[in-house]
């Protein structure tokens, strides 16, 4: 009777089934984004008060205020209220303004690389799921481009979390030969300069290249480039990544890469192409056992690319504790036992456990683009005094590379 039924053409295959989930699905997510973002369906980025704006700035509020009412630089909106709030191409054109008109402080103002810096080229990294490693991502690129500098995100996972973050979904969002496949395929009749395939953001200073289940063709094609002696020179399949990128370098101070959460030909060639590697860990056993793991099989892959030519030099490499309850005595215990293994490889500041993040999630929506009343203000406050501790400190390295105090 069960053989019967398993062999009955009236029930649908397993695989017929999970694409009809998948296409109900996609569609529901479709018409969730439109009721929370219409008329257009795309995000948009709140507005900033005085207060936050000056914070943002580094500038007395007074300061602000007087800028306004002199007619410099920028004129902000004004609310019914009568306060003034000003988006944040206006605050990138009050730093513009303030660097130019105090040289002396112009890094102060706009931090952006100089003649000589170098590019920096950032992997987050981890093959446990669960590390926060799209969240990471997200909230450094938006604190970089709140602080005022050019941030290129690359999605290489194909779940294209860090693109349905920005508001991209890539089932209706993406279309064929518009993600960075496009630019690194071995096809040289379809592929596109990485130009092509970069996308402005609604978060000022911050583009994408978006992701989909498309990456997955440069994993299966890759093996078949190694015999036919197509993954050859400078078009080695780790160095291709790397190769797309000096075509943009100057439009960009910070290239962000989201890795797939395995070590597959993709995330060795985001490995290859960084500066600085970033690898997220939830301090608990299971996952720094996981972790582990995730180490020593990169560190036997990267010693085949540089058996191959590669050469690897990493500017820092930085752990990150994401999902931190400094009042859960385990995890305390497994960040001692980082911090007493690694040293200052792990970062001083962690990313606490908080609730503020979970509800920004739902939202698709950084901590940075919630307003105080929606999470509540104290929760949101400590969650991003913890965020910005993260990211000021990975900020810092950054201006260390670039031979800055």
């Amino acid at each position: 009777m069960d053989n019967v039924l398993r062999q009955s053409p009236d029930l649908p295959s397993s695989a017929d089934r999970i694409m009809r989930h998948s296409q109900l699905l996609s569609v529901q997510l479709q018409n969730l984004r439109q009721q929370m973002y219409p008329p257009e369906a795309m995000k948009s980025l709140r507005t900033f008060s005085s207060k936050d704006a000056a914070a943002l700035l580094g500038i007395a509020e007074s300061t602000l205020r007087q800028m306004s009412l002199d007619g410099e630089a920028v004129i902000p909106d004004r609310q019914d209220n009568g306060r003034r709030v000003y988006t944040l191409p206006q605050l990138n054109e009050i730093r513009a303004y303030l660097a130019n008109r105090r040289p002396s402080e112009g890094l102060d103002f706009l931090p952006r690389r100089r003649p000589g810096d170098k590019l920096q080229v950032l992997a987050i990294a981890n093959f446990k799921g669960g590390s926060a490693k799209t969240t990471t991502t997200v909230h450094l690129a938006h604190y970089l481009a709140l602080q005022g500098l050019r941030v290129l995100a690359i999605d290489l996972d194909p779940q294209a979390s860090l693109s349905t973050m920005f508001g991209y979904q890539p089932e209706f969002d993406v279309d064929a030969n518009q993600t960075l496949y496009a630019a690194i395929r071995y096809d040289e009749n379809e592929r596109v300069p990485l130009s092509a395939v970069i996308r402005r953001t609604y978060f000022d200073g911050v583009d994408i290249v978006p992701g989909n289940l498309e990456l997955m063709e440069y994993e299966h094609e890759t093996p078949q480039a190694i015999a036919k002696g197509l993954s050859r020179g400078e078009g080695m399949f780790f160095r291709r990544l790397k190769t797309v990128l000096a075509e943009v370098e100057d439009n960009y101070d910070v290239v962000l890469i989201d890795a797939p959460p395995q070590l597959g030909y993709l995330t060795l060639g985001a490995l290859y192409a960084a500066t600085g590697l970033l690898i997220t860990v939830h301090p608990a056993m299971l996952d720094v056992a996981s972790m582990n793991q995730f180490l020593a099989m990169t560190s036997d892959l990267l010693g085949v690319i540089e058996d191959a030519g590669g050469s690897l030099e990493h500017d820092f490499i930085r752990y990150v504790l994401t999902r931190h309850n400094p009042h859960d005595v385990p995890q305390v215990n497994v960040v001692a036992l980082l911090r007493s293994l690694f040293g200052q490889d792990v970062l001083a500041a962690s990313v606490v456990d908080t609730t503020a993040i979970a509800s920004a999630g739902l939202e698709k929506k950084s901590l940075y683009e919630m307003t105080r009343g929606s999470v509540g203000r104290d929760t949101l406050n400590r969650a991003l005094e913890s965020v910005d501790a993260v990211n000021a400190e990975i900020f810092r390295h950054i201006k260390t590379v670039w031979g800055r105090k």
